[in-house]
């Protein structure tokens, strides 16, 4: 009973040093609980006979969970943030008698109380943020959203499981911490910084690193050279192809010579040098994207992610040597004018803020790094989900959709020619109703092109111009006209206009087995009709008159069905199964046709599910690492009041006034923030802006440039929030903190 009140007397002594923690942990709680709500047991959303919320329960439940795991971290490093902060206290406990086992059971219990309070506070919490998740869920789902306070006992368990767990595993780690450690080291534990700048050799490994990757670089940029090289080229292409050799072997040089004569250069003029070589040597590399979608070069995908996995790695250099010598560059400042230097409290500031960069870079890298990371993570789960769903409506445009493929079928009899009589008696024996349902077959316009199995030179498919129309009747379009010797083109909607006009401009005629069509004036169409109508790797197809397309040869039937409502998924799911045992997208044989066959409820449903799993979980892991980050940055900051709080004091006898002493904790906390978060934002958007050219038209034609700032404005909106959040909490507890110890001292 004795230990339990002096449990509870320190944690609510050091209710103010914890509250980051409590805070991080509430969140983190809330965010936890928020996500798997809808994995539970217990929830039933309405969302319709035609869906099944447990296709993604499970798969859910295993993302959240393991991303959750990277909380280990975060809990370990606060409570050894908090260990360190009360190492001299248990230093006058152990002096005064008590076993240091005792010591380490105490410290334990208080994280632990601490932990189930911040808990419950994060499940109550979470009931309310779960209503958020659900209103996301509903609307992936094409529901309304309406309020409902729900409460689910097994996600309550699995949370309070989850934490304690991971705070039981930690805190055993720092009972044994303190059980080894001596009196004495308790004592001046606070005296222990990381190594100094001067005497740390992970800078120069990472040069090492990147001259590695520069001589990869070159090698690289050399072969693509030889293979791609046009001197028609327009010059924006010929500088990139030389600047990927010319950049490279200058900073490759540069540290080469540097290495060897690093002692009389000096290893900060050495790293500029590298810093410079690396800015010039990305320009080149994050332009390919632009110049590919401007000049199409040719480059393929390997070839795209080689570049762009050199650009994030050039990046992390960049990161990695403008952190390392932000000292430097702050030292030069201060030093540049004596103006500076002496201006108010400046040299107090410069002390502060060099004391801390010179030993702390590594923690600031890592830092800058794990926020470009995080950002770009917010950004590219909306843009991957968002295009998903917008391809799924080219994809699953009809509630039944089955089609043949003849591309495996190397003789003419073994054809496929089946109206696909399964679903006929399928839509009988379940009593469907049916509003549209249309079979017909596509055409080879040539016969002796039946052979023509290159790939990315099949030939494109013909569709009768009667088909054609009853496909744009099922969809609601207009029907087309054309004269008997003419001929019309429906492209993919994902297809850029530059390449249909090019493809036009090079089939003003077309030559069929039926004799010879011209292009109509009204020949271009681009409506979504469903990707199944399209040879392999092709995006047109040709429109023909009936009488054209008797002549020709068909080589893919196709039937697609429009239900008078939607499918329920039971019956959805049952009608698939038939189907791809009948019709099997691999036959297994040689020289057989393969199928694909598309449900439009089951296509749904598992792209909806799989699509809510990854944004989710992409953004429960972009805000867990941006947590991550802000906490760390603010226990150190709140660590620095502790450690400096004296020199405050010092100020305040030498006459400086509150107020300037509140600027300049500001500026200190504004640095100490800033520099890794606007080096974080700049990196973010130069990474993302390659990712953005790379898939400009797909984003275009699936998602919409509209829809997609709305989507970054409330992910800015969400990391402004957190920022804010921490930043504030952060300043207000340093002022309190050097308030509180100077007053002290006074």
């Amino acid at each position: 009973m004795m230990y339990a009140k002096l449990v509870f007397k320190n944690a609510m002594r050091s209710v103010k040093d914890y509250l980051i923690y409590i805070v991080t942990m509430t969140l983190c709680v809330t965010l936890f609980y928020a996500f798997l709500s809808i994995t539970s047991s217990y929830y039933h959303p309405n969302i319709g006979a035609e869906y099944n919320i447990s296709l993604l329960a499970g798969g859910m439940k295993l993302a959240i969970c393991g991303i959750s795991l990277l909380l280990l971290f975060l809990i370990h490093y606060v409570n050894r943030f908090m260990l360190r902060k009360k190492q001299k206290e248990f230093a006058v406990e152990a002096t005064l008698g008590m076993e240091q086992r005792t010591i380490g059971m105490l410290f334990f219990s208080e994280t632990f109380f601490l932990l189930i309070f911040s808990v419950a506070v994060g499940i109550l919490l979470g009931m309310i943020v779960s209503q958020v998740i659900t209103a996301m869920l509903l609307v992936s789902f094409g529901k309304p959203y309406t309020f409902s306070w729900s409460f689910f006992p097994d996600t309550v368990l699995l949370t309070i499981g989850f934490f304690t767990f991971c705070q039981i595993l930690i805190g055993i780690g720092n009972v044994r911490i303190l059980n080894k450690s001596r009196i004495i080291e308790l004592m001046t534990a606070n005296r222990q910084n990381e190594k100094p700048l001067h005497k740390s050799r992970w800078m120069p490994m990472i040069c090492l690193f990147y001259g590695v990757l520069l001589l990869w670089m070159l090698e690289v940029g050399i072969v693509k050279y030889h293979f791609y090289f046009d001197s028609r080229h327009p010059l924006p292409v010929k500088l990139m192809y030389w600047g990927n050799i010319l950049f490279p072997a200058l900073t490759l040089l540069w540290g080469i010579t540097g290495a060897f004569r690093h002692k009389k250069i000096g290893f900060s003029r050495y790293l500029c040098g590298l810093l410079a070589g690396a800015v010039l040597t990305a320009i080149p590399t994050f332009s390919i994207a632009k110049l590919e979608n401007t000049y199409f070069l040719g480059f393929d995908a390997p070839t795209l992610n080689q570049y762009l996995m050199f650009g994030v790695a050039d990046i992390l250099f960049i990161i990695a040597a403008v952190i390392y010598l932000s000292n430097a560059a702050l030292l030069y400042w201060k030093e540049s004018k004596v103006s500076h230097k002496y201006h108010n409290t400046n040299l107090f500031l410069f002390g502060q803020l060099s004391s801390k960069l010179a030993t702390n870079t590594k923690t600031m890298t890592v830092i800058c790094v794990t926020l470009t990371f995080s950002i770009c993570l917010f950004v590219i789960a909306p843009i991957l989900t968002g295009w998903s769903l917008g391809y799924l409506d080219s994809r699953a445009v009809y509630d039944i959709q089955i089609s043949s493929r003849y591309n495996d079928v190397y003789d003419l009899e073994n054809l496929p020619d089946t109206n696909y009589w399964e679903i006929t008696d399928f839509i009988e024996e379940n009593k469907i109703s049916i509003k549209n349902d249309l079979t017909f077959s596509e055409y080879l316009p040539k016969r002796d092109s039946f052979h023509q199995r290159v790939k990315y030179d099949f030939p494109p498919l013909a569709i009768s111009l009667s088909d054609y129309n009853a496909v744009r009747e099922m969809l609601g379009y207009e029907p087309i006209i054309l004269k008997s010797d003419e001929f019309a083109t429906h492209w993919h909607r994902a297809t850029e206009d530059k390449d249909i006009e090019k493809f036009i401009a090079a089939h003003t005629v077309l030559e069929t087995d039926a004799g010879t069509l011209k292009l109509s004036e009204n020949a271009v169409f681009q409506e979504p009709v469903g990707e199944s109508i399209y040879n392999l790797y092709t995006d047109v197809v040709y429109i023909v008159p009936d009488q054209a397309a008797q002549a020709l040869l068909p080589v893919q039937t196709n039937r697609f069905v429009m239900t008078q409502s939607p499918l329920p998924f039971k019956a959805a799911e049952a009608l698939e199964q038939l189907l791809v045992r009948s019709y099997p997208e691999d036959p297994g044989k040689d020289n057989l046709p393969s199928y694909s066959t598309t449900i439009h409820t089951t296509e749904v449903n598992r792209t909806i599910a799989l699509n809510f799993i990854l944004k989710a979980s992409l953004i429960y892991s972009a805000i867990v690492l941006v947590v991550m980050c802000l906490t760390v940055l603010a226990l150190q900051q709140l660590l620095d009041a502790e450690k400096y709080h004296y020199r405050f004091s010092v100020l305040r006898k030498m006459g400086v006034e509150e107020k300037e002493l509140h600027t300049l904790a500001l500026k200190q906390l504004g640095v100490w923030f800033g520099l890794p978060i606007t080096s974080a934002i700049v990196v973010a958007m130069v990474v993302l802006g390659y990712f953005l050219q790379s898939a400009s038209v797909e984003i275009s034609t699936y998602i919409g440039i509209g829809a997609l700032m709305r989507q970054i404005g409330i992910i800015v909106g969400i990391f402004a929030l957190l920022l804010s959040c921490y930043f504030l909490s952060t300043w207000l507890l340093f002022q309190r903190s050097i308030r509180s110890s100077s007053d002290s001292v006074r």
